[in-house]
C-alpha cells in the first residue's frame, strides 16, 4: 500500500507505505514503525542504557551473537511469543520490570516478526533508516527536519501485524509523525487515535488478558507518545542492521 502526500511548496515530501513490501520499496529517509511492540521495546532498552541493538532475520542469527560474545542479550519473538533460549521476549512491560541495572552497557541482538524485518528490507535502498514508535515520534520529526534537505523524501512505513496485515496503532503513529513533519496537513487528534486503538479487536483482546504473550501493560506503555528525546538510527552492516541512538 502506497500513498504520496505532497503539501505546500515549503513542506517536506512525505510518502506513506505499509507492510514488508512497502519497506522494501521505501526511498529517502525511511521511518519504519512498529508500535506493538518491537520499537517500543527498542526505545525502552536504549532508555535503560544499552549500547546498541543488532537486528537480524532469524532466531538462530540472534543466538549466534550471544554464542560469540556471552555478554550479548538476545531478545524478540516469533508470532508474538518469546523464543526458547532468548533472554527477553518482545514485551515493554518486561523491560520496565527488569529496569536499568539489567540493560546498562549491554548489547542486544533482536529478532521480531514485523519491525526488524522491515528495517532489514528498507536498509538496502534507504538514505537512512529510523526505528519509529509513539515513544520517540516528536524526536524523530525534529531530527528529520534538522537533517532533511528541502527536496528530501521521507517515507513512513507502518509495518502492521507480522508485516502482512495493517494495524491501526502503526498507521495512527504514522499519521502523528507526518503531522509533526508537515503541520499544514491538518490536526492530529491523539485522543481519537487512542480510542480507535483501544477498540481494535486484537488490542481489546490483550487488554482483556486474552493474549498470554502480550500483557495489557504492553498496550498502555506502547501508546505513550514522546517519552524520549532520542532517535534510533539503523545502519546496514554485514547482513544485519546495527542500531544506535542519537546523542
Amino acid at each position: 500500500m502506497t500513498s504520496i502526500l505532497v503539501h505546500r511548496e515549503d513542506a517536506m515530501r512525505v510518502e506513506r507505505r505499509s507492510l514488508l513490501a512497502g519497506a522494501a520499496d521505501a526511498q529517502g529517509i525511511v521511518v519504519v514503525i512498529d508500535v506493538l511492540r518491537a520499537f517500543s521495546c527498542s526505545a525502552l532498552m536504549f532508555h535503560y542504557g544499552v549500547r546498541d541493538l543488532t537486528l537480524v532475520r532469524t532466531p538462530q542469527e540472534a543466538l549466534a551473537f550471544r554464542d560469540r560474545d556471552p555478554d550479548y542479550l538476545v531478545a524478540g519473538e516469533v508470532k508474538g511469543v518469546k523464543v526458547e533460549g532468548f533472554d527477553l521476549g518482545n514485551s515493554p512491560a518486561d523491560i520496565v520490570a527488569k529496569g536499568e541495572a539489567f540493560f546498562r552497557n549491554r548489547r542486544v541482538a533482536v529478532r521480531s516478526s514485523a519491525g526488524t524485518q522491515g528495517v532489514l528490507a528498507a536498509a538496502a535502498n534507504a538514505e537512512q533508516v529510523i526505528l519509529g514508535s509513539y515513544m520517540t515520534a516528536d524526536a524523530i520529526a525534529r531530527y528529520i527536519r534538522t537533517i532533511g534537505r528541502n527536496d528530501a523524501v521521507v517515507t513512513i512505513v507502518a509495518m502492521g501485524f507480522e508485516g502482512i496485515t495493517p494495524s491501526v496503532e502503526d498507521e495512527r503513529c504514522g499519521d502523528y509523525i507526518e503531522h509533526l513533519l508537515n503541520p499544514g496537513t491538518g490536526p492530529y487528534d491523539h485522543m481519537a487515535a487512542l480510542w480507535e486503538c483501544l477498540n481494535d479487536p486484537e488490542i481489546a483482546k490483550s487488554l482483556r488478558g486474552e493474549h498470554h504473550y502480550r500483557p495489557k501493560e504492553d498496550i498502555v506503555l506502547a501508546l505513550q507518545r514522546d517519552l524520549f528525546n532520542f532517535v534510533m538510527i539503523g545502519r546496514l552492516e554485514d547482513g544485519h542492521v546495527r542500531v544506535t541512538r542519537s546523542v
